[in-house]
């Protein structure tokens, strides 16, 4: 994942705009959205993190329509999992294709587990070889390991449960995959407290529970989690989970940056903080 210099805190003053009062999603200013597609992806996943699907899937429908890869990928995970739009697993590929052609680290690692996974979309062994190495060759430690299990390379118990895990969420068997990343949580892996704090920000295979959600990403940043720090900041710069602090959301983005997380750094370097 590229690395840039960190931006000062006048970023983060500018994306005091995504904070919307609870319960109510506004309006986004779609123009604004596509002159800076960091910030609208920012805002985006903040209108995620409410449940304001509908408001997400129009951020995320405006910059898809220029090509921007991050939110083809976020709207695959919409369509895959059926949030404030009908599952459609056909039309969460199609999105997931365009983000993985486009390099994004996460929906080729999506794609390498679907098709290695079988049952929601057909058995691909030879797709899921080329996109979990796609990822793998970007840095993915995931993608890496997942392969070098599918090679027969071995892989500790841990590992085995943590993706056996994996594959039952991309199965859509939320509560199973709910539970083996709470035992692993609990036996202190902190890469399945972070798995677990997005199923209860999302309500998926747990009741929603935004509060749990924070309680488990904050504990997983402090173990030095990227994906847990990124999701972190967001909610302290939105109040959503947390109370909002913007100096803490900008300490927590600038952790998840020197581990190289991509949208961290962009947001750092997002124009609209020059």
């Amino acid at each position: 994942m590229p690395r840039r210099a960190l931006i000062a805190i006048v970023m983060l003053t500018a994306l005091l705009v995504l904070a919307a009062p609870a319960g109510r999603a506004e309006e986004p200013n779609l123009d604004e959205i596509v002159r800076n597609p960091v910030i609208g992806n920012y805002k985006g996943y903040a209108e995620f993190k409410m449940a304001n699907y509908a408001t997400a899937r129009m951020i995320w429908e405006a910059l898809a329509e220029r090509g921007n890869a991050e939110a083809n990928f976020n709207l695959g995970i919409l369509y895959e999992d059926g949030l404030g739009v009908p599952k459609d697993m056909a039309r969460a590929l199609q999105y997931f294709e365009r983000s993985a052609e486009s390099g994004n680290q996460r929906a080729q690692y999506r794609l390498g587990l679907l098709y290695s996974a079988g049952g929601t979309v057909p058995l691909d062994p030879a797709r899921s070889r080329k996109w979990l190495g796609a990822a793998a060759a970007q840095g993915d430690t995931d993608a890496a390991k997942l392969l070098a299990m599918r090679e027969r390379a071995g892989a500790d118990s841990r590992d085995d449960a943590y993706y056996r895990a994996e594959v039952l969420h991309v199965l859509g068997r939320n509560q199973e995959a709910a539970a083996i990343w709470k035992d692993l949580a609990d036996a202190g892996d902190t890469r399945s407290r972070t798995r677990l704090a997005w199923l209860y920000e999302a309500g998926q295979g747990v009741p929603r529970d935004l509060d749990q959600a924070a309680r488990l990403f904050r504990r997983s940043a402090e173990e030095g989690d990227p994906e847990a720090q990124y999701a972190l900041a967001v909610m302290l710069q939105t109040g959503k989970g947390q109370r909002q602090n913007a100096a803490q959301a900008r300490e927590w983005l600038k952790r998840a940056a020197r581990q190289g997380h991509a949208a961290a750094t962009a947001a750092l370097a997002a124009p609209s903080a020059k």
